[in-house]
């Protein structure tokens, strides 16, 4: 599984990115986490609200999230 945060560096992509890479070591995901900065990137993903989370190219959200919102979309794709 491909992991990508994106975002601009602020502190709430920074707090997403730190939330995820705890999360999926705690539930036993394996996967590649990866923050993407680049915003020609982030723009290709077509979003308009930062942080965001991408897993396996498919943006799974938008926005900034608490912990347990994480906890909830990361363990949906753990059983996929």
């Amino acid at each position: 599984m491909d992991i990508k945060v994106l975002g601009t560096g602020c502190s709430k992509c920074k707090a997403m990115f730190e939330n995820v890479a705890e999360i999926i070591k705690e539930i036993g995901i394996e996967a590649n986490v990866a923050k993407e900065e680049d915003l020609m990137k982030i723009m290709s993903y077509n979003i308009l609200s930062l942080p965001a989370l991408v897993i396996d190219e498919k943006v799974v959200a938008k926005g900034p999230h608490n912990r347990k919102e994480l906890v909830k979309i990361l363990e949906e794709y753990k059983t996929k």
